[in-house]
């Protein structure tokens, strides 16, 4: 397994390069060229991210205890009591700007689709270890955040509705000059 910019496609050409989740960690131009040079003219690169916002009490839970179990980590976890599409502008703009910086696709395009999902107690905190900021916690500290976060869906009533926004950057590659 490698980097996606370093893959070698080995002669093949695709109708779609698609990144779910995922088009982030991906270097924006180095990506974007990859992908141009593995689609067909015409062919579609479509970079995929679910965002979501935390109902407010849950955002703050989880701040709270992220504040007291990783005090040192890198980042503002009051970030957490914001979610929504702002905190993800600059991940979209920075995969428009890799797209055009590529020179061989189309205009990029950001669309979005919003829906919801309702979570359980149970299914919400099987999903934190999966998200970035709790993949390393060591598990007394994880344990401690799903204590935290727990205790704050049981306030709720046991569970929550969680608003997403799908949000897709997606050109359309060119005819090769």
């Amino acid at each position: 397994m490698g980097a996606f910019e370093a893959w070698d496609p080995a002669g093949r050409e695709f109708d779609a390069v698609i990144a779910g989740q995922a088009w982030h960690w991906i270097d924006p131009v180095a990506g974007a060229a990859k992908a141009a040079q593995v689609l067909r003219p015409g062919a579609r690169l479509a970079a995929f991210w679910n965002v979501f916002r935390l109902p407010p009490d849950l955002a703050e839970a989880l701040a709270t205890v992220c504040r007291r179990v990783m005090p040192d980590a890198p980042f503002d976890f009051r970030a957490m009591t914001r979610g929504g599409l702002d905190t993800h502008q600059p991940i979209l703009t920075k995969a428009a700007d890799g797209i055009r910086a590529a020179g061989a696709f189309g205009e990029p395009e950001q669309w979005r689709f919003d829906w919801e999902w309702t979570y359980t107690r149970d299914a919400w905190l099987e999903q934190i270890p999966t998200q970035g900021a709790f993949t390393r916690l060591p598990p007394a500290g994880l344990a401690e955040v799903l204590e935290g976060v727990g205790a704050a869906i049981d306030a709720m009533g046991g569970s929550f509705t969680m608003p997403y926004a799908t949000v897709v950057i997606t050109a359309n590659r060119t005819a090769p000059a």
